[in-house]
């Protein structure tokens, strides 16, 4: 019997209807002989909506949180009364529902009358959202007369550190834990139906993977019960050489290996976890990503081989907003042994990401990409670490960049790549800000004026013929 683990993001799960539809798709699947665990997200949007409600808490805005209240009940309850048809399997869902919303309205106004919102309640108020949703998806299920359980990631045995915001599984525990409580409901005939993003310290304290954690989520529960593969629902037909809300005609991408897809920070439309394909590569179980509304596409597959075809140089192009640029200067730098490591140490103290880097071998400056909501606190803190002590004469920021990405495993084996890809963006008139290649060759990344993105992307797009109809007009 075929094992498969179904993730099913919120672009799947926006109404009622949608739930149906998910409930009936695996259900098809378990009548063709599949045994399968499946991953929810919240619903579209909810993620969102609870972190502007923990912030207005926070700020002791009490009549958003009894807004937000009446709004998220009326939305969860609408979905669950035309996902179920059966009353009584409806009334419970609703009833569970309630519950659950009314447990998160004391967390809102704890957090409203302590005046704080640290990482670990933010987790806490985000994890209401999978808990909800994976509620009625298990409910829809149980309507389909499939015989189901419902659990949360850390239920299902996900176990991390205390990360909060974006916590690391303890993967050697987690899989053996996920293993025995798992394994023997597929041997049973039952369908696991498990929160996405949701896991817990060894406290028992609730964690969340980070956003796009649910795929994480996937692919941990995967590679702990040796799953034949795993599909990554959404509402695409898979992987796009570029983004389809932005071109008219990107191409499907049919096939990927797990290094050009590690090497892509944003597949097209879909988004994925920086470390969800990793419990997957280990145990070398194909990832494959699928339209929830178009189940016969046989969508992309990320798999183990790396294939190089005749002619396919660049395969895929990722457009990265919302992102900031820090350049780090001084003539103490250079010949300094360690400067680089104290550098990113200040920031890694401070649990900021760093996305890109590259450095002038003169050593005099590192330049370095971070996510834009991070800038404010990386300026600060490097600023008061080290030009303080004279490691540095100079910390500038630019706020306004984006990065542009082009992946392929054309790429290593064709001379001459980056030379083409500089060349036609030169000829548009675009400077480049930064630079940085990997040892791999399967990427190359610069940094350009976000305002410049798109007619980057347009550029290469045409130069390596992925664009086919044009991009819509902006």
């Amino acid at each position: 019997m075929k094992k498969i683990v179904m993730k099913f993001g919120g672009a799947s799960l926006s109404n009622g209807e949608n739930i149906r539809h998910v409930a009936n798709l695996i259900n098809d699947y378990c009548n063709q002989g599949y045994s399968i665990v499946v991953v929810i997200s919240a619903l579209e949007s909810v993620t969102d909506k609870l972190d502007q409600a923990a912030e207005q808490a926070k700020i002791g805005n009490k009549e958003y949180i009894k807004l937000f209240k009446e709004e998220i009940m009326e939305k969860h309850l609408m979905v669950t009364k035309r996902a179920i048809k059966n009353r009584q399997i409806e009334e419970e869902i609703e009833n569970i529902i309630r519950t659950t919303i009314n447990e998160l309205t004391k967390v809102l106004t704890g957090i409203f009358y302590i005046g704080e919102l640290t990482s670990k309640s933010r987790d806490y108020v985000l994890s209401f959202g999978e808990r909800l949703s994976t509620t009625i998806v298990w409910g829809t299920l149980r309507d389909l007369r499939i015989d189901t359980q419902y659990y949360t990631g850390n239920e299902a045995g996900i176990v991390t550190n205390d990360n909060f915001g974006e916590a690391t599984p303890l993967l050697e525990v987690t899989k053996r834990q996920v293993k025995k409580k798992i394994e023997p409901l597929l041997e049973k005939g039952i369908v696991p139906v498990i929160t996405g993003f949701i896991a817990a310290t060894q406290d028992n304290v609730i964690t969340s993977l980070g956003r796009g954690g649910s795929d994480y989520t996937a692919t941990i529960i995967g590679a702990s019960i040796r799953a034949d593969e795993i599909w990554i629902w959404t509402d695409v037909d898979g992987l796009m050489t570029f983004d389809p809300k932005l071109l008219t005609s990107a191409k499907l991408i049919p096939e990927l290996s797990f290094q050009e897809a590690t090497e892509m920070t944003i597949f097209g439309a879909k988004s994925m976890h920086p470390k969800a394909l990793e419990p997957a590569m280990e145990k070398n179980i194909p990832v494959r990503i699928k339209n929830t509304f178009n189940p016969k596409n046989p969508g992309t597959l990320i798999l183990d081989e790396l294939k190089i075809k005749r002619g396919e140089i660049v395969k895929a192009i990722s457009l990265v907003k919302d992102v900031a640029l820090v350049n780090v200067s001084g003539a103490g730098m250079v010949g300094k042994p360690g400067t680089a490591a104290k550098i990113f140490q200040v920031l890694g103290d401070e649990n900021i990401n760093i996305l890109m880097i590259s450095q002038s071998i003169s050593e005099a400056s590192i330049s370095f990409i971070i996510r834009r909501n991070s800038l404010s606190k990386a300026f600060n803190v490097l600023n008061a670490a080290l030009l303080d002590r004279g490691l540095i004469r100079e910390v500038s920021v630019e706020d306004d960049v984006c990065v542009v990405a082009a992946v392929g495993a054309g790429m290593k084996s064709t001379p001459g790549v980056a030379s083409r890809i500089f060349s036609v963006i030169a000829r548009r008139g675009i400077n480049i800000r930064m630079i940085a290649q990997g040892s791999s060759e399967l990427n190359i990344s610069f940094v350009v004026k976000e305002t410049e993105g798109v007619n980057a992307v347009r550029a290469i797009h045409e130069e390596f013929n992925l664009d086919h109809n044009g991009f819509l007009d902006f």
